[in-house]
C-alpha cells in the first residue's frame, strides 16, 4: 500500500517536467509545431463558436489564431493533456488495484463461507448419527428396563403366592433352558403328603407291635 502510494506520488512529480519539455519539443519541432497549431485553431474555433451561440449572438467570421500564439495554446493543451492522462491512469490503476483487492477480499470470504458451511454440514450429520445412537440406546435400554419390571413382578406374584408358581408351555418369564433344567421348584404339596404318609405308618407300625 505504501509503495503504491510513493510510486504515484513520483509519477506525479516527474509528470510535470515531462509537459514542459513536451510544450518545449513542441515548440521546436515541426511536426510538433504543426499538430500544436491545428490543435490551437480548432479549439480557437470551437470555443467563440461555442460563446456565441450560448450569448445568441449572429455567427461572424472567427479569426484565426497567430501563430506563435497557436504554438503556445497547442502546446499548453499538450502538456496539460499529459498531465490529465496521467492523472486519470493513476486514477484508473487504484480503482483497479481497490476493485482487486476488494474481489479477492469477496472470494476469501465466499472460500471461509464454504468451508463454515461444509463444517456445518458435517458438525449435522455427526450430531444426527448421536442423536440416533442416543435414541436407540435409550430404546434398548427402556426394554430392558421393562423387561426386568416384568420379571420382578413376576416374582413378587410368585412370592406372594407362597413359593409356587405353574410353569406352562408359554410362561412369560424369559428364563434360559439351562436355568430350568438344574434347578428343581419343591412342592410344598408334596411334602405336606409324604409327612402326612410316614406319620400314619408309623402310628400302624406302634399299634402292630402292642400286644
Amino acid at each position: 500500500m505504501a509503495s503504491v502510494k510513493l510510486a504515484t506520488l513520483v509519477i506525479r512529480t516527474l509528470a510535470k517536467p515531462i509537459a514542459n519539455n513536451l510544450k518545449h519539443q513542441a515548440e521546436q519541432h515541426e511536426t510538433f509545431r504543426n499538430i500544436c497549431i491545428s490543435w490551437a485553431q480548432w479549439a480557437h474555433r470551437t470555443e467563440v463558436s461555442l460563446r456565441t451561440n450560448i450569448m445568441g449572438e449572429p455567427a461572424k467570421h472567427v479569426k484565426p489564431l497567430s501563430e506563435t500564439r497557436a504554438i503556445q495554446n497547442g502546446a499548453n493543451s499538450l502538456a496539460e493533456a499529459f498531465l490529465f492522462s496521467v492523472a486519470a491512469g493513476l486514477i484508473l490503476a487504484e480503482a483497479w488495484r481497490s476493485n482487486r483487492s476488494q474481489a479477492r477480499r469477496r472470494d476469501d470470504v465466499d472460500d471461509q463461507l464454504d468451508d463454515l458451511r461444509a463444517d456445518i454440514t458435517e458438525l449435522r450429520s455427526e450430531i444426527k448419527a448421536m442423536a440416533q445412537g442416543w435414541e436407540q440406546a435409550l430404546d434398548d435400554e427402556r426394554s430392558r428396563n421393562n423387561e426386568l419390571s416384568r420379571i420382578l413382578t413376576r416374582v413378587v406374584e410368585i412370592g406372594l403366592r407362597g413359593g409356587w408358581a405353574e410353569i406352562v408351555d408359554q410362561a412369560p418369564l424369559k428364563i434360559p433352558s439351562s436355568v430350568v433344567s438344574h434347578t428343581e421348584l419343591a412342592d410344598p404339596r408334596a411334602s405336606e403328603s409324604s409327612g402326612a404318609d410316614g406319620s400314619g405308618s408309623g402310628d400302624h407300625d406302634g399299634s402292630s407291635d402292642r400286644p
